[in-house]
């Protein structure tokens, strides 16, 4: 897993930017390339070939688009606001 500026968190807004899901407790989900269109707390919405998945944040590892390294959906697990604020 990639720290991000230092800390164990990545505070950047997520909504909008493209991500692949690389590892998961669930194995169906592995590959899952979409836009994410809404956050909370828990779960990331993501809108892939024209369908929408809710995916648990503590069950996926993901890359985001234009970033190198891995997220652990369990760093992104806080609300939205609260993480972008550090």
């Amino acid at each position: 897993m990639k720290y991000f500026g230092g800390k164990k968190s990545y505070p950047h807004e997520l909504i909008g930017r493209m991500i692949k899901v690389v590892g998961s407790t669930n194995p169906g989900l592995v590959g899952l390339r979409g836009k994410i269109v809404d956050e909370t707390k828990m779960t990331l919405l993501v809108e892939s070939s024209g369908r929408q998945r809710r995916l648990l944040k503590t069950q996926i590892e993901i890359e985001v688009e234009d970033t190198t390294g891995k997220l652990s959906g369990k760093m992104l697990a806080k609300r939205p606001e609260e993480r972008v604020k550090g």
